[in-house]
């Protein structure tokens, strides 16, 4: 049996940013992320809301409840960072 040698050798990781990183394209996922959320609250206007508290009935409340909640989390985690953090020689 033959072994099979590629026809190049295997490319090492260059020091170019991949799409995600590129700063034009960042601004195109921000921009897309905004029309998503605006596009959201837009289609909550079209549809008869049946929640089970008056507050639930208010344009875009999931949205923002969404949205202060992540905010929440990302300042909890933040903070919890502080007790759960080990030495960097830790595993060592």
């Amino acid at each position: 049996m033959e072994s099979q040698t590629p026809d190049r050798p295997p490319s090492l990781p260059s020091d170019e940013p991949g799409w995600p990183e590129r700063p034009k394209n960042i601004r195109r996922l921000i921009a897309l992320t905004i029309v998503l959320c605006a596009g959201a609250v837009v289609a909550d206007l079209f549809y008869s809301k049946h929640g089970h508290y008056g507050f639930e009935n208010i344009t875009g409340f999931h949205a923002l409840y969404g949205f202060f909640s992540y905010v929440g989390l990302v300042l909890i985690a933040g903070q919890l960072r502080r007790f759960l953090k080990r030495e960097e020689d830790y595993y060592d």
